[in-house]
């Protein structure tokens, strides 16, 4: 499933603040930087997740086609008397890995999915096969792995993508992600197996008869998975698939 982007600009006077209050992030400081964050329902679960970064003197949102309809209609919502405006935006997205173009912003979730451009016309970059970087770090996208209404950030790594702040203080859904950070250890989360053989994205993960969770994306012999980690031990079956997880 290609990974499709819209681009909005958020202008107005209260632009920062009205997303500071808003998402999973810090937003404060946007400036030659990308921000990777979430909006969550006020029961903690995922509602969309995005970039954000300063362009001129709007803040440019990057977000899944997917969900994008969806996204900037529920942000619209909450902007009652705020000095914000949403519009479309008409920068064009480039990505690649390796070296860096001109004015090419760092992917902030990890270094191996390089960096992302935002310009008038795209850039000619080499085909890069995205799937196998993300099955290979385990970071989830929009629309497969994550899924509005069911995913809590935590069990999908925002914390190790960088894409939650702990100290920024209020937003929607800040208290369920913080009572998840201060449990001793999650029981549930995505992670990365071995898998033999191939099944549907969406297929149950069995162990000796017990549901342990979903397989996802597959890619070079790995495949993202939703896993119960109590149940996760040994080989675990989805359809003809067999799959291993190694819990160092």
């Amino acid at each position: 499933m290609s990974d499709q982007r819209k681009l909005y600009a958020i202008s107005g006077a209260d632009r920062i603040a009205f997303l500071q209050g808003l998402v999973s992030n810090d937003v404060s400081q946007l400036s030659d930087r990308l921000v990777y964050a979430a909006m969550l329902s006020p029961q903690g679960k995922y509602l969309a997740d995005f970039f954000v970064t300063e362009h001129e003197d709007t803040i440019l949102l990057d977000v899944s086609e997917v969900i994008a309809e969806a996204f900037i209609r529920r942000l619209s919502m909450y902007r009652l008397r705020a000095d914000v405006q949403i519009a479309p935006s008409p920068l064009i997205l480039s990505r690649g890995t390796g070296t860096p173009v001109a004015g090419a912003l760092a992917d902030p979730r990890h270094p191996a999915l390089g960096w992302r451009l935002y310009a008038q016309s795209p850039v000619e970059t080499p085909k890069v096969d995205w799937d196998a970087i993300r099955v290979a770090h385990c970071i989830p996208q929009t629309g497969i792995e994550l899924q509005p209404d069911e995913t809590y950030i935590l069990e999908a790594g925002f914390e190790r993508l960088h894409g939650v702040d702990f100290k920024k203080g209020c937003y929607v859904g800040q208290e369920v992600t913080a009572r998840m950070k201060h449990k001793t250890k999650l029981r549930k989360g995505f992670a990365t197996v071995r898998i033999t053989g191939a099944a549907p994205v969406g297929t149950a993960i069995e162990s000796g008869g017990k549901p342990v969770g979903t397989l996802f994306t597959q890619a070079n012999g790995q495949a993202i998975a939703y896993l119960r980690f109590d149940r996760a031990q040994g080989e675990m079956q989805a359809e003809a698939a067999t799959l291993n997880y190694d819990a160092t």
